[in-house]
């Protein structure tokens, strides 16, 4: 008799060991789905940043073969300048989304040029060079929904339930959407061809 009470003591501690470990490996499973979540953020963020320093990398073949033509423009040059400077310091995610918005701002003075010198329309150096600037902008423009498609996923499995519980204390931080700036809003598009052909 004194036996089966010894037995009967333990249930209580064998269905709390029990909780503990079924909780254990709930929270396990579901801190390594954020870390995969995580992880799918990065690399998207890493073709972002692969297509905007592709597109970095044209900017100064273009600067210079406009201003062969148009080499009067120092405040266009000098926005760019600073831009691409911008961009070189910038160290987080944030800061390269902000620095990558001047960037598009100030290739616009660039393109817009096109407008009051015409002759850069028939420059086959300037046209191949939009061209593949066109090229870039369209594959930036998938990377950038591709990654905010990520974040999407991120952000709400880190504000779900039960994760939010613990998901700020193991460093799994909210990440920025790539948004577009206001500029972008009221002239969505730069259509390097429409002035170009």
């Amino acid at each position: 008799m004194a036996r089966r009470n010894r037995g009967g003591s333990k249930l209580p501690l064998i269905i709390g060991i029990a909780v503990v470990v079924i909780i254990a490996f709930l929270a396990i499973g579901q801190y390594n789905s954020l870390v995969n979540v995580e992880e799918d953020v990065s690399n998207k963020w890493s073709q972002v940043d692969n297509q905007i320093k592709r597109r970095a990398d044209l900017i100064p073949n273009l600067v210079e073969t406009v201003k062969g033509i148009a080499g009067q423009e120092e405040k266009v040059y000098g926005d760019i300048a600073e831009a691409q400077a911008g961009l070189a310091r910038a160290a987080s995610t944030e800061q390269r989304i902000e620095a990558d918005q001047q960037v598009t701002s100030s290739l616009r003075g660039l393109i817009a040029l096109q407008t009051t010198y015409p002759e850069l329309k028939s420059s086959e150096r300037f046209q191949s060079l939009m061209d593949t600037l066109e090229g870039t902008e369209n594959r930036l423009g998938i990377a950038r929904k591709d990654y905010n498609d990520s974040v999407t996923v991120y952000n709400k499995k880190r504000r779900s339930f039960p994760t939010s519980l613990y998901a700020s204390a193991f460093g799994f931080d909210k990440k920025p959407y790539y948004e577009i700036s206001e500029s972008d809003r009221e002239n969505p598009t730069v259509d390097f061809n429409s002035d170009s052909k």
